[in-house]
């Protein structure tokens, strides 16, 4: 499961959550779905993963960071697809176009007191960077295999829904 595909709002490359992916485990793989999301659009988001998911094997780990509300209480999340698929992604609407297209297993919330990056100052004080210090960290670890599912954090009942 050695493969992470990303998408974010960014508007480039975000070369700091490949870094982050690589530190954790040096021969991941990490490709693109886009970089150009729209900025704060939730569901181009979930509808660029419902189009790209069924083209990769289960068990690959999805990124999506395309978040407005960043550095607010919002879950981080992951989530597991009823194809195998892993999403980790603010939970903030995108969940639920993926819900309705290919169905969720189950969600968990990051466990951020051992899935978050602490590697430096910066990831250390930032809390408007999660796309590097939480997504990216926590979908490296799941797919090196260094936690499973379960690993993320407590499961959690119910997904935010536009």
């Amino acid at each position: 499961m050695n493969k992470i595909v990303m998408q974010t709002d960014f508007g480039c490359m975000p070369s700091a959550m490949v870094g982050v992916c690589k530190i954790v485990d040096p021969a991941l793989k990490v490709y693109p779905v886009a970089f150009d999301v729209p900025t704060f659009n939730i569901e181009k988001a979930g509808n660029n993963l419902v189009e790209v998911i069924p083209y990769w094997p289960a068990g690959t780990v999805f990124v999506s960071v395309v978040d407005p509300g960043v550095g607010t209480s919002r879950h981080a999340s992951v989530a597991l697809t009823k194809t195998g698929h892993y999403i980790v992604t603010p939970d903030n609407g995108i969940l639920d176009i993926v819900d309705k297209a290919l169905g969720i297993e189950a969600v968990r919330e990051i466990d951020q007191s051992v899935n978050r990056y602490h590697g430096n100052e910066w990831s250390e004080k930032s809390d408007i960077f999660h796309g590097r210090d939480i997504f990216a960290y926590c979908a490296a670890r799941l797919a090196a295999g260094q936690i499973d599912f379960a690993g993320v954090g407590p499961e959690y009942p119910e997904i935010v829904r536009l």
